[in-house]
């Protein structure tokens, strides 16, 4: 079956935000062990981290 181009491009957008999310927090030292003992400061970085994905995502799939 050929997948219509609608379909396409969630899975797309989705598979880099978890890339982009997932290379960030690896580069940035957001870990499992910092969710434990500092589960705020986590947060904060996280919610950082996934703005910035999100923006990267629009960039490059929505408006590019």
């Amino acid at each position: 079956l050929e997948r219509d181009v609608g379909d396409l491009l969630p899975q797309q957008a989705q598979g880099l935000f978890l890339r982009l999310v997932e290379q960030y927090a690896d580069s940035e030292g957001v870990t499992e062990r910092l969710k434990a003992s500092e589960p705020q400061s986590w947060v904060r970085k996280m919610n950082g981290i996934r703005n910035r994905a999100n923006e990267i995502v629009m960039q490059e799939i929505v408006y590019g």
